[in-house]
């Protein structure tokens, strides 16, 4: 029968702790996983996989389905960068609050989150309404192909 570790019995530290020349030395060494990405970044690659596949569907649809195909991909991306870019407008508002704190700025994700969720889901809902002619397969391929750009920057980081 394999032992099972008691947490409360370890005599090792769970975590080691870095001071300031630590950390600068450690960024020095391994400067590749410190990178920080530019969240703006995202949003660019967001809107420029809409264009592509935008273009292409205006490329390639047939002359009576052009318009609808483009214009059904557009919104899909649409739907994809506009609540991101709205999150990130959120997180930049509070970083130049004067009354900046850690409580504050997690306040400000949550409530940035929360209108990124809200403005997917009245997106949807409006275009749904309004417009029910559009290509929902190519909609949501769009839309998912925007949201696999978090992925995209992340393993290109």
């Amino acid at each position: 029968m394999p032992k099972i570790n008691n947490w409360e019995e370890s005599s090792e530290e769970a975590y080691r702790v870095y001071n300031k020349t630590e950390m600068d030395d450690l960024r020095s060494a391994k400067p590749r996983q410190f990178l920080s990405v530019n969240s703006w970044l995202i949003v660019f690659a967001q809107i420029v996989i809409t264009l592509i596949i935008a273009g292409s569907c205006y490329i390639f649809a047939g002359q009576g389905n052009r318009l609808v195909y483009t214009y059904s991909a557009f919104v899909g991306g649409l739907i994809g960068f506009l609540p991101a870019a709205l999150f990130l407008m959120r997180l930049e508002a509070a970083k130049k609050s004067t009354k900046s704190s850690p409580g504050g700025y997690l306040t400000a994700v949550v409530s940035g989150e929360f209108i990124k969720i809200l403005a997917t889901v009245l997106l949807f809902i409006g275009f749904a309404l309004k417009q029910p002619d559009l290509k929902w397969i190519l909609l949501l391929v769009t839309y998912f192909a925007t949201l696999k750009c978090y992925l995209l920057v992340w393993f290109w980081k």
